[in-house]
């Protein structure tokens, strides 16, 4: 999908930067979809910790393990 957005240009520069892209409209995707990820494991994370995940399967060991 196309669209066009007006962005800072200072803060295009970072987000290339930053995503390790030459060219700006990868670099505002890879960008949006690390946001999107990070938002959906800090949601997963609170949810956890309000308890609404307590008949999750996996120990917190078994979860840290996963990260090695």
């Amino acid at each position: 999908m196309r669209i066009t957005i007006d962005i800072d240009e200072k803060i295009l520069a970072e987000v290339m930067k930053f995503t390790g892209e030459d060219k700006k409209g990868p670099a505002v995707v890879k960008a949006a979809t690390d946001f999107l990820k990070r938002k959906k494991v800090s949601d997963y994370a609170r949810r956890v910790m309000e308890g609404q995940f307590e008949d999750y399967p996996l120990t917190n060991e078994e979860i840290e393990s996963c990260d090695r």
